[in-house]
Parts: C-alpha cells; sequence; structure tokens
C-alpha cells in the first residue's frame, strides 16, 4: 500500500484534472459517509494547528485548523514579490482545506470551497471522499517545495511545485492504528501543476491541478 497515491485514480473517476494534498488511501463503503459538505459533497478526524493566517488584505476567510499530528511545510512562501506570495498563501490554504476536510470530524468543511472551484473542487471532492468510505485517515507531515508561480494572464496564475510525504502514514479511523512499515518509495514524491483564478472576493482559488509524472524524479531529494 502506498502511503499517498498521486490520485491518477480520482482524476479517472471525474474525469477532472488531478489533485495535489497529503494523506494516502481511497475506496468503498458505506454511502452515509459520501458528501462532502461544502465541496457540495465531507469528511472526518480532529483538530488544532491552524492553516497560515488571512493576509491583510480584507478579506474575511474560513478558519482552517489540522489535527496535532497532521503538519503541512511550505517552503519558499516569502518570493519579496507580494502578488506572488498572494497566490502562494491561497494554494497552502487550498491544500490545508483538503487535509482538513480528510483529517477533522466536522460537520461543514467551508474553507474546501473558498479556495477550490471547477474541475480542483469535483476532485476534491472524490478524493475526500475515499478517504471516508474506507474509514481512512493520515497522521504526520508533508513537505511542499520548489513552489514557482507563473502569471499566465490578468487574474489567472499557475502554480508548480513538488510534494514529499514520506512522512506521513495511513491511520484506520475504526481502530486508530497508524501503518508507519511502509517503505519508502518513488510514489512519495510528485510534482504538479495548478491553475489558479482570482475571483470578485480576491480569493486565488484553484481550478485545476495536473500530476505531471514525468517531471516527480527531480522532486526525489
Amino acid at each position: 500500500m502506498n502511503r499517498r497515491p498521486t490520485l491518477l485514480a480520482a482524476a479517472a473517476m471525474t474525469a477532472a484534472a488531478v489533485l495535489s494534498l497529503s494523506a494516502c488511501g481511497g475506496g468503498d463503503g458505506d454511502s452515509s459517509k459520501d458528501k462532502i459538505a461544502g465541496a457540495d459533497t465531507d469528511s472526518g478526524g480532529k483538530k488544532e494547528s491552524p492553516a497560515p493566517k488571512a493576509s491583510e488584505d480584507g478579506v474575511d476567510r474560513p478558519e482552517i485548523k489540522l489535527p496535532k499530528d497532521v503538519k503541512n511545510v511550505f517552503e519558499g512562501g516569502k518570493t519579496g514579490d507580494a502578488k506572488k506570495d498572494a497566490v502562494l498563501a491561497d494554494n497552502e490554504r487550498r491544500i490545508n482545506s483538503i487535509d482538513e476536510a480528510i483529517t477533522v470530524d466536522a460537520k461543514t468543511h467551508p474553507a474546501l470551497k473558498f479556495y477550490s472551484s471547477k474541475e480542483a473542487l469535483l476532485t476534491a471532492a472524490d478524493y475526500i471522499q475515499g478517504f471516508r468510505k474506507e474509514d481512512k485517515s493520515f497522521i504526520g507531515t508533508t513537505r511542499y517545495y520548489d513552489r514557482q508561480v507563473t502569471f499566465l494572464k490578468e487574474g489567472v496564475a499557475a502554480v508548480g511545485y513538488c510534494q514529499d510525504s514520506t512522512k506521513t502514514y495511513p491511520k484506520d479511523l475504526k481502530t486508530g492504528k497508524v501503518d508507519r512499515s511502509i517503505p519508502e518509495s518513488a510514489d512519495d514524491y510528485g510534482f504538479y501543476n495548478t491553475r489558479l483564478k482570482k475571483n470578485a472576493e480576491g480569493v486565488w482559488q484553484t481550478e485545476s491541478v495536473t500530476y505531471v509524472e514525468d517531471a516527480t524524479k527531480k522532486c526525489m531529494k
């Protein structure tokens, strides 16, 4: 079992682009757990450890809290360019919002829909449902690095980044057991390209995410 698959299966299910987040799992189960509030379809585990705080941009942002045993480390968030930094900050918040929906037991997860839209939101919903159906969650630390922002046109940006999930481990929600026996492999690394668009509220929402298989090796460092 991979501690955290690259989500190609989720993309196939929705015919949407693949998305990034930190975790492991997927599958079948109780249909009563299928809906993800906040993505029009929710998910579960614990709390604590707030996501990046809202920037002083006047945007009323939903709070994101991850469990104490779940942590995302984002490198290179301060580029010296305020506009790029704003894009990277909302990219971080989006990743944290998905992880919150997987690991925190709550009826709603408003941040999920706040930072994702279109294909990225649909794929995120399917990915989160996969965890719920199999009563899975995860713990540990995921690292995001080599993060690059490119502005494509007014209001649209692309963010490419690497992900290292070698320090995350699958958790069985029924038993509470964490599987730390999984050996490190190339499957624990990934490279992603994302497309974000600034909405009317001033939030850089992720519209699509693509896993770039040929670029994964460069992330193994």
